[in-house]
């Protein structure tokens, strides 16, 4: 129990609602607090605001917790490549997925050229996974802009209109959807259930060059709900393949 942290929601006439409200997280998150879990950093700038008073004050104790827990336990293994990620790691990722599959990327060629990987879709898609594919609309003007800044060009698009000849034979499957999006593209966003890779992007390198970082939705997490309600965001704007 955070008895500190107690007693300066007492102080400041605060239940555990009103914290919650105020810092648009979950009660059960800020149950968590005063059970002795210590937020992340900007939350407990946020807490002691609220409160009036010091963090060091409300977590007298934590000494380097503090800063070991910076790190959100969401995040998992960090990749400083797309290329570097281990092939078992996307089979694992899409193969373990019992309720949802989602892609968000330009092209996802990659995958597209990796006929495993394409008859793990197709399973899962028969055996009631939803599957989502969200690639980048071809002649979309965010996709030229993308070519013209990792300098090929129309290969961009071309790359796009290979993977949809690849992906294909997905769209005859129950339960698999493929939609084009019209949308700048700051991360590709690959996930399987709660287990999410996101491969950033970088102005003048190509995805296969830039970093992908692992997580999973820690309970009370941050960091995982947004890259979902990023996905729902693009795959709400986007078209369905016809």
């Amino acid at each position: 129990m955070n008895e500190p942290l107690r007693r300066a929601l007492l102080r400041a006439r605060l239940r555990e609602d009103d914290i919650a409200a105020r810092l648009g997280v979950d009660p059960k998150t800020v149950r968590r607090w005063l059970n002795g879990r210590v937020p992340y950093p900007h939350n407990r700038a946020a807490i002691a605001e609220l409160v009036g008073a010091d963090e060091a004050e409300l977590w007298p104790d934590a000494g380097g917790l503090l800063a070991a827990r910076d790190r959100p336990e969401e995040l998992g293994t960090v990749y400083p490549h797309r290329w570097a990620v281990p092939r078992e790691v996307w089979v694992r990722l899409f193969g373990s997925a019992e309720r949802e599959i989602a892609i968000l990327a330009y092209s996802a060629l990659f995958l597209a050229e990796d006929t495993g990987i394409l008859r793990i879709l197709a399973d899962k898609g028969r055996a009631g996974v939803t599957v989502r594919i969200a690639l980048g609309d071809p002649d979309g003007p965010n996709v030229a802009e993308r070519g013209e800044e990792e300098g090929i060009g129309d290969a961009m698009a071309a790359k796009i209109r290979n993977a949809l000849t690849l992906y294909r034979p997905l769209r005859a499957v129950k339960n698999i959807e493929i939609r084009l999006h019209q949308t700048v593209l700051y991360n590709s966003i690959y996930r399987g259930d709660d287990q999410l890779l996101v491969n950033q992007h970088t102005y003048g390198i190509p995805a296969a060059q830039a970093p992908v970082f692992c997580l999973r939705d820690a309970e009370g997490g941050e960091m995982s709900a947004l890259y979902f309600n990023s996905f729902e965001r693009v795959w709400a704007s986007a078209v369905s393949l016809t």
